[in-house]
């Protein structure tokens, strides 16, 4: 473990979390939040990673839109990875986006509120993963500002960042183009969000 932010969601909070979002209708949510974004692409989809998984509600909704996919999910907590383990429908990987190696690319990379809780003198790490793994979309999946800002996060510091993560990556790897972008809302009637922007990039040799 690199930093104080890892260890904090390998442990006890990382379990807490895990409690507060095992619900049906976040993945109902999930299932059309992933659906606008894959309307959005141009080629087929059939290999998913995504960094930072959870107990695989974003992966449930993935396969349900891409039955045929072959999906990872990546995950430090040992608990929540075990659960999403059994859900038998992905390849779960436990291990830190900071750190993880893994020995293939994917169709595309995603992280989704994930990024908001990493320190950011490593963000460059993260990045390198999507950008690495990535054979063509990447999505970013965040609490946006244009400016980077720390955020109290229930009660601890430092330990949610926002800032344009998107906008890092495009300056970061001159061979990613956004393809489209968007925001959900958290009162939204149907499927709320947590006022997550989206971002859909494509990879281009360079």
């Amino acid at each position: 473990m690199k930093t104080d932010q890892e260890l904090f969601w390998k442990g006890e909070f990382g379990k807490n979390y895990i409690v507060r979002n095992n619900d049906e209708e976040l993945i109902a949510s999930s299932t059309s939040f992933f659906s606008r974004i894959l309307n959005s692409t141009s080629d087929d989809i059939s290999s998913v990673v995504e960094f930072g998984c959870n107990i695989g509600i974003n992966l449930v909704s993935l396969k349900r839109l891409l039955p045929n996919s072959s999906i990872t999910g990546v995950e430090i907590n040992s608990s929540a990875a075990s659960i999403a383990r059994k859900l038998g429908i992905a390849e779960i990987v436990e291990d830190s986006i900071l750190e993880v190696n893994l020995d293939k690319k994917y169709d595309l990379t995603f992280s989704k509120g994930v990024l908001i809780h990493i320190n950011p003198e490593y963000l460059v790490d993260a990045y390198r993963r999507l950008y690495m793994h990535s054979n063509n979309y990447i999505v970013i999946a965040e609490y946006y500002n244009p400016s980077p800002v720390s955020i109290n996060y229930r009660g601890h510091k430092n330990r949610l960042f926002k800032r344009d993560f998107a906008g890092d990556m495009m300056n970061l790897y001159s061979g990613l183009t956004l393809v489209d972008y968007g925001f959900v809302y958290h009162k939204d009637p149907i499927f709320p969000q947590d006022d997550i922007s989206w971002f859909l990039m494509k990879k281009h040799s360079v």
